[in-house]
């Protein structure tokens, strides 16, 4: 069997050399979860309770979910200011300067209309403009994300969306967070709305009275919230069915145990279901990292809710040299990715899979998480080995755009026709051939003429 040493009861260290260490790693890997069941089904009646009830429904389900009495929905003008006005100084530069850094990296590759002219009047191309309307989604509950705020919402402002909204779960007094509504200024948010959860989802995507209804929702959120976004999906565009936050180290020799440790706890220390895991060719490194787990945690705020996190979700794993480790975390494909090595940098072309990696000893995921300037909004579950991370691609949509003048027509006409024949469908064939009859026509009538002329 694979290891499973847990020294005071942390997480496990797993061992590549052990028997079984493939279906323990397989179990790691696996780590996305679909719902369904109970929480769907609960789900679905919240949406079809604001699809049905409007404004007065989804005032009813902040009432019972976000155990809040919010009589408007919208955050004014006049509360806005006054919360903004609330934020520390010092806070206030801090977030602008994360905005003002992810406005930059973001500014840098926006995609732009194009098209290529052709002999005989073609024309391809396509037209690049943004979204009319998208919602932002930001949790609260056990925690506040103004960061979630500027990752989600600047991207869609660097593209001149037109109208921003943005859901979150008021408090218990009806307000919204001073931090997330100064962050929402700085990020270019339009309006704000105080709701949560699953009926927020249905608010942006169907529309209520005060509600617009928007053209895609991007966001973070529990459960309940993913699942809504995956079932409104049609209605709307969507980023992504986010999952708990993940992060991978890979370390060598040169690697400190406790800065390894540290990372690792950053991320568990969001929820019970985030993933942290090393992979090192070093099992002195592991079972330090280990031992350096246990002391911070002791001393950590959220140490319970990262404590849970790493025993169910978590693994040191020892293995051969640095070749198995970057192949295991290419498996694995996590949402961020630690190169804690001596030479990280030559290690780059090697990473194939990962949302976002972290070069060298000195770059937590916490710089990353909050204004290095790309985006924090990643692939998780395994799934960047497909997806990337949000940015402004996400908040734009390309238009297809052709011209055919007659001489083009003519000169690829047959070949149409030709491949319509193959698939049968003779109503795409007849589209071509009687505009062909048309040019040739008109062709015969011209030539008729100058012969006329001619004559003459």
């Amino acid at each position: 069997m694979a290891s499973r040493s847990t020294a005071k009861g942390i997480l496990p260290i797993l061992n590549t050399r052990d028997a079984g260490f493939e279906t323990a790693f397989h179990r790691l890997i696996q780590r996305r979860t679909f719902e369904g069941g109970e929480v769907e089904r609960g789900v679905r009646e919240i949406l079809a309770r604001v699809r049905k009830g409007g404004d007065a429904e989804l005032r009813a389900c902040v009432r019972e979910f976000d155990e809040a009495d919010v009589e408007v929905l919208e955050v004014g003008r006049e509360e806005w200011d006054a919360a903004v006005e609330l934020v520390d100084p010092a806070d206030r530069a801090a977030l602008g300067k994360a905005a003002m850094r992810v406005r930059e990296f973001h500014r840098k590759r926006i995609p732009s209309s194009w098209e290529v002219r052709e002999e005989g009047g073609g024309l391809f191309g396509q037209r690049v403009r943004p979204l009319e309307r998208v919602g932002i989604y930001v949790p609260g509950g056990k925690a506040v994300y103004p960061s979630s705020v500027i990752m989600n919402a600047v991207p869609a402002s660097v593209v001149e969306v037109p109208e921003i909204l943005m859901a979150t779960p008021p408090g218990p007094d009806g307000s919204v967070r001073p931090e997330v509504l100064m962050a929402a200024r700085v990020a270019g948010v339009h309006r704000v709305f105080k709701m949560g959860g699953a009926h927020a989802i249905g608010a942006l995507a169907f529309g209520t009275e005060s509600v617009p209804r928007v053209d895609k929702i991007v966001g973070p959120g529990n459960v309940w919230v993913a699942t809504a976004k995956r079932l409104v999906f049609g209605e709307v565009a969507i980023d992504s069915e986010a999952g708990p936050t993940e992060v991978l180290v890979v370390a060598d020799r040169s690697a400190t145990p406790s800065w390894v440790a540290a990372d690792l706890i950053s991320q568990a220390e969001h929820d019970e279901h985030a993933c942290a895991v090393l992979i090192t060719a070093q099992k002195v490194l592991a079972q330090r990292v280990h031992d350096q787990i246990g002391k911070q945690l002791k001393s950590l705020e959220r140490g319970r809710i990262a404590k849970k996190a790493l025993a169910s979700r978590g693994a040191l794993v020892v293995a051969r040299d640095l070749a198995e480790c970057l192949e295991l975390a290419n498996r694995y494909a996590p949402e961020h990715l630690v190169l804690a090595l001596e030479d990280a940098d030559a290690q780059l072309k090697n990473v194939k899979n990962a949302g976002a990696i972290f070069v060298g000893h000195y770059t937590p995921v916490a710089v990353g998480d909050y204004l290095a300037g790309p985006n924090h909004v990643l692939p998780t579950g395994g799934t960047a080995r497909f997806f990337s991370p949000l940015g402004v691609h996400d908040f734009l949509k390309r238009t297809s755009v052709v011209r055919f003048e007659p001489p083009k027509l003519r000169e690829l006409g047959m070949d149409v026709m030709r491949l319509a024949d193959l698939e049968g469908l003779t109503g795409h064939r007849r589209s071509v051939d009687l505009r062909l009859q048309k040019i040739r026509r008109a062709r015969r009538e011209r030539e008729a003429a100058r012969e006329a002329e001619l004559e003459l």
